[in-house]
């Protein structure tokens, strides 16, 4: 009759020590900064039209550049709604180095530097850029923690019965693409 008692009791003190809750929450908030990744990879994309209008106008000759920067946004855009980490970090590469020479026209227009409008844009794609570095940072350390927990003991147990595996880092897909395009006109 004892052992009839202390069996229920053994069993729900095995569940609430499994880590199902805990694998939960870390999941969760991996998918947190996931999504924090698209926002403002997304707000980079949204933009970027706005930059290109602004300096469209005082640069139209230089209409390569144009064509080659919306290209790249609109692969951002679509890597962003597709949510794949691997895509929207290829393609958030793929958009520095155009975005990058869009801004060095600026050099050759100087009444486009003292225009307020770019002024704004590129302080706030400057803003972009940082917050973007801080949202690949929390969703990798939200990963780590993850992926850390499902692999200690009993948490592994439960994290395979579950179908839970590891999560992948946001990595850098260039050695270049650690640098956000420069946006200092002030020399």
């Amino acid at each position: 009759m004892n052992a009839r008692r202390i069996f229920p009791v053994l069993a729900l003190a095995l569940v609430a020590g499994c880590g199902y809750n805990t694998i939960q929450t870390y999941d969760e908030q991996v998918n947190q900064a996931g999504a924090q990744i698209k926002v403002q990879l997304q707000r980079r994309a949204d933009l970027i039209p706005n930059l290109v209008a602004t300096v469209k106008g005082y640069a139209k000759q230089e209409d390569t550049i144009f064509i080659t920067v919306a290209n790249a946004r609109a692969k951002l855009a679509g890597a962003v709604q597709s949510g794949d980490l691997a895509q929207m970090a290829q393609a958030n590469a793929g958009l520095t180095a155009p975005l990058g020479r869009l801004l060095a026209i600026a050099e050759n227009y100087p009444q486009l530097k003292s225009n307020e409008n770019f002024r704004s844009l590129q302080d706030e794609l400057e803003g972009t850029e940082n917050r973007i570095a801080v949202a690949r940072q929390d969703y990798n350390q939200a990963v780590n923690q993850y992926n850390a927990y499902i692999r200690r003991f009993p948490a592994v147990l439960t994290a395979k019965i579950i179908g839970k595996g590891p999560r992948e880092y946001f990595d850098l897909q260039s050695a270049g693409a650690a640098t956000p395009p420069k946006v200092d006109f002030s020399h």
